[in-house]
């Protein structure tokens, strides 16, 4: 019997050219589909639920595939990560449904850019992290990635595309914070364009150093032109945090649930 399997994966995307397979260059996928293939001892192909740029990360990316393999959830991570390099690892593994599609059936996607403010540089996150040696303006980033969300056409932070292909996302939450001497932007949407992470990143930062004010950021934001944000920022200080199910992982359904009874019963005691 065939079963699907959901894995959550973290990795470190330093050395690979994106999270999809691609010929003649390490990703990935490729890395993935190869341990499950040592561990199962059949070919598989593992899909994604979105693509991450090359260099890029992901503390919570979703592939799925297909196995015949009677090996338990457990024993598949397990087995798994036994087999993967050391800068890539299944989290969780979960049995889902046939009909699970990791990237047809995500509500939504949380991506995150980090900056630096150090003056001095960090060996230690040079690889997590963009260098920008000053202070940010914090709350101006802020501002202007407000005025992101919503549903809106996001054809100036798109790269390459199809002419025909829409521009038009939704976005949920868009949010600044200074935390250890790091700022963080986390992006969360619908789905995502080519670079829109990262041409957003650096159209904010420019906000956050006084080189773009409020209004000449807005301005581009509104504008029609894909790709007018010029500028994208290095994808070491990119992460895919997580990507959003309504009911997937298990136990996130089950707190889900719990959370609606509670609601309910609340709701129900709310005249006492």
């Amino acid at each position: 019997m065939t079963r699907r399997i959901a894995l959550i994966i973290e990795y470190e995307g330093t050395a690979y050219a994106g999270s999809q397979r691609q010929a003649g260059v390490p990703t990935v996928q490729a890395a993935l589909e190869e341990a499950l293939e040592a561990l199962t001892g059949a070919g598989c192909r593992a899909s994604a639920a979105g693509r991450t740029d090359a260099g890029a990360h992901a503390a919570g990316q979703v592939f799925a595939f297909d196995t015949r393999s009677g090996l338990s959830t457990q024993a598949i991570r397990d087995g798994a990560n036994h087999h993967l390099p050391e800068d890539i690892a299944v989290v969780s593994a979960h049995e889902v449904e046939g009909s699970f599609d990791p990237r047809r059936h995500a509500a939504s996607r949380v991506y995150r850019y980090t900056f630096s403010e150090r003056a001095v540089r960090s060996p230690l996150r040079r690889r997590f992290v963009h260098a920008v040696g000053r202070s940010l303006d914090v709350e101006a980033m802020s501002q202007a990635l407000a005025y992101l969300e919503g549903t809106r056409d996001f054809a100036p932070f798109s790269g390459a595309l199809p002419p025909e292909k829409s521009t038009v996302r939704r976005m949920y939450r868009a949010e600044a914070w200074r935390e250890a001497g790091e700022v963080h932007l986390e992006l969360e949407a619908n789905a995502f364009l080519p670079q829109q992470v990262r041409r957003t990143a650096a159209a904010v930062l420019r906000v956050g150093l006084g080189k773009l004010t409020l209004e000449a950021f807005e301005t581009l934001a509104d504008g029609t032109v894909r790709g007018a944000a010029e500028q994208v920022l290095p994808a070491r200080g990119l992460c895919l945090q997580r990507v959003v199910y309504p009911d997937f992982p298990p136990e996130r359904a089950a707190q889900d649930a719990m959370g609606a009874q509670t609601k309910m019963v609340i709701g129900q005691h709310a005249d006492l």
